[in-house]
Parts: structure tokens; sequence; C-alpha cells
């Protein structure tokens, strides 16, 4: 296990560049299992994660080749469907929670599929099952052996079906989307997640010979066809990681500038962080440059009441930038409720904050009070340990911007999510050891 050892207090200066997005990578790296020609990816954040993916896929057979830095190529045509059985791929699918996407396309190419209960960040219950209710929609028989933890799914045909999903939830989505462009006949998916990430997904499929209608929508329609082909594909820039360095650079007093952005797919986050008194504005490129702030105030509503801050299915705020506004709103003038409405254990990290000296008051588990300090007294450093790739990154935010020195162990739940991020904020200032 490793540690991060961060001395505090130091303002940053200087660009820094956003790596591309996990969340779509993970799913355009699944979609490759739906072809047996050539796919190559641009892009790719060589994190954690997608190590642990490319780890997996190989485990099944796809050959993956890297030809430069964030560019690989994939060919699932030797894919070995006996090998879903093996004690090896058990193993290295329950280690990540990206592996539940791998179902949709091996139902839909071999009409058979095995996953262990996945992995990944304890956060609270993250339940499957919007991802097999879409699955049997189209035909397909889904079971979980509780004696082995394992969920598996197979069918003779797919066939297109007309569903109302019971979550946005966006793996889901993208997980049926792969599943039904192989289908028999027409899809209708109702209450479909539309993130850019799933967007991307879809954009990518149709390249590949999918035809795939209302892309951006809740209301997606699939005709499905009997084959796809290769294609390349470029990942936007991760939407997470661009809100987590502009929180950054306004708790830690620094002159940032934050370089290709893909600032149209931003969607609320320059909004939302402009309720806590930060502004957010692109600049000539695809750039969004931070200044430093020596202060900043929450807005209240129009009655005078205090802000709430939440998140919602897009357009709204990710889930995974709360953490990240609940630290930046401690050295802000003001008060705000951060309210996480989706995971119930995601908001336990406050207590290392409150250690740190923070006022925040944790009402429940979905829900936080954050006094701001208005810059009055600093964060002092502490040992802490990271419980998830989100949380982990606001407490390194939240040392970054505390007096003295402090330890963050578990760091490798930073690495699953963000690339080289020492050596990334070292080159504008910082002061991160990993030990």
């Amino acid at each position: 296990m490793s540690t991060f050892i961060v001395e505090g207090g130091h303002r940053l200066k200087g660009e820094i560049f956003v790596q591309g997005a996990k969340n779509e990578a993970l799913q355009v790296i699944c979609a490759t299992l739906l072809t047996n020609e050539d796919v190559i990816i641009n892009n790719i954040p060589e994190i954690l994660d997608v190590i642990k993916l490319h780890e997996l896929l190989e485990t099944l057979g796809v050959q993956i080749q890297r030809l430069s830095a964030g560019k690989y190529l994939y060919n699932a045509k030797h894919l070995n469907i006996n090998n879903l059985g093996t004690t090896d791929f058990y193993q290295k699918a329950a280690k990540l929670r990206g592996s539940i996407m791998v179902v949709g396309p091996l139902l839909a190419r071999y009409g058979y599929a095995v996953i262990p209960k996945p992995g990944g960040d304890k956060i609270g219950r993250r339940h499957l099952d919007t991802h097999f209710l879409g699955f049997e929609k189209l035909g397909a028989i889904a079971v979980y052996d509780t004696a082995q933890s394992l969920y598996k799914v197979s069918t003779q045909k797919l066939k297109g079906s007309y569903m109302l999903l019971d979550e946005a939830s966006v793996t889901g989505t993208a997980n049926i989307i792969m599943a039904s462009v192989l289908a028999e006949g027409t899809t209708t998916i109702f209450n479909a997640a539309c993130e850019p990430y799933i967007q991307q997904l879809c954009r990518m499929l149709v390249a590949m010979g999918a035809k795939i209608e209302g892309i951006g929508s809740n209301l997606l329609t699939i005709h499905g066809v009997t084959s796809l082909k290769g294609t390349e594909h470029t990942i936007l820039p991760d939407m997470i990681e661009v809100g987590s360095f502009i929180g950054l650079a306004a708790i830690t007093q620094s002159d940032i500038t934050i370089k290709n952005v893909g600032f149209e797919h931003l969607g609320i986050i320059p909004q939302s962080y402009k309720k806590l008194g930060i502004p957010v504005v692109k600049t000539n490129d695809d750039d969004i440059h931070i200044p430093p702030l020596d202060y900043y105030e929450i807005e209240t509503y129009m009655d005078g009441s205090i802000l709430t801050i939440s998140d919602a299915i897009w357009p709204g705020l990710s889930p995974d930038l709360l953490s990240i506004f609940l630290v930046v709103a401690i050295q802000a003038k003001g008060s705000v409720l951060i309210h996480q409405k989706m995971f119930e254990s995601r908001l336990f990290f406050v207590d290392r904050l409150i250690e740190m000296g923070a006022q925040i008051i944790l009402c429940d588990p979905h829900r936080a009070v954050v006094i701001g300090h208005n810059r009055q007294v600093p964060l002092n450093a502490i040992e802490m340990s990271s419980p998830d790739i989100r949380a982990g990154v606001a407490l390194l935010l939240a040392a970054l911007s505390a007096k003295g020195t402090s330890k963050i162990h578990n760091i490798e739940q930073i690495d699953r999510g963000y690339l080289d991020i020492d050596k990334r904020l070292n080159n504008i200032g910082a002061k991160i050891k990993r030990v």
C-alpha cells in the first residue's frame, strides 16, 4: 500500500493538462468486444482501472496493443468465451467495478455471460438490477448464484423490446445499449442516461455500423444489426478531473490554467462553481483559467436561505464531484448544504475533514452542512486514508491547502481514476511525495 506525504500551504502556478475520461474509457473499451475487427481508441487514460480492464480482457483472449501513449488497438477476433469460467477471470473481474460492462457485449455476441459481484469504491450499495432487468427485456434469462456470488445471463437470441429503466444508470444504460445493437428488431430505451460518456459510446457504435436514434436524449431507439465493424475513436477530456482541478485552484489560492477541457461537454459544472463564488470562464482556446482567489463567497437563495448543491442525472451535477465541492466550500465565505442523493456512504470521509478543523455538520449519510472559514482558519495536517477515488482526491485537495504535512494512505484508490496526479501537481508547485 502506497502513501502520499503532502506538504500543504503552497500556492500552485502553471498549466495542467486533462486526461481522457475514465468513465468513457471503461465503456468504449468494453464495446470493442462487439466486433472481430480492429478498434483503435485514442486519449485513453493509463490509470489503474484501465490497466485492470485490459488484464481482464486479455484473460478472455482479446489482443491489446499499445500504439503510443494513450493510443491502443483492440482485437477480439480470438476471444474465448470458455475463459469466463476460470478462476483467473473471476479474480480479476471482482476487483473492478467496470467489469460489469463486459456482460452486454458478451451476451450480444455469444449469448452468454457470467460475472462475479464487482468490486470498486466503498461508497455504499450499488445494485445491478437495472442491467439485468434490461437484459431480461431483450429476452435473456438472468440469475444470481448466491453461493458463488456470480451473476449469470444467457439467451438463445436477443430480441428488441420497449423498456423503461428503473433508474437512469450510466453503466446500466451503456450495458443495455451494447446488448441491443446486435439484437433482432428495434429496442426503445426510455429513462436512459444521456451523459457525454453515453453519447460518446453511441457515436462510436454508430461508426461501427450500429443504428441508434436519439443520442443525447433520455429516449434511445436502437435498430439491431447483424454485425459491427472496426473503427477509430477518441475519448473526451475527463470532466470530473476538470472539476477537481477547478476546486484545487480555488482552495489553494492558485493561478492555474486547465488545458483542453472540452468546455462544451462540462454541462452544469461551471455554473455550479459560480454558486460557490468561483468564476469559470473559457479562454480563447479550449482552456479554463482560474486566477488566485483570495476570497470567494457562496450564494444564497433569493430569500436568503442556505444554498443546496446536490447531484442529479445529466445534465445535472455529477455525484463524482460533490466530494470536491464539499472541500472547496470549507474556505468559502458562507454556508452550503451538500446533498449526495445516490450513495449512502460517500460523505463519511468528512470525519477526516472535521479532524483537520473544518466546520461540517454531517446531518445523515446523504447530507452535510459546510460552514465556510472564509480563509480565517487554515486546516491542520493529519494522517488519513483514501476510502474511494473521489473522496481520496478531495482529501488530497484539503491536504494541499492545510498547514503542515499530511499523510494519505491507500492512494491506490486515487490512482484508479487519476493518472500520475502527484507528478502533474508537483510540476506546478505542489509538494507531494509518493512512498
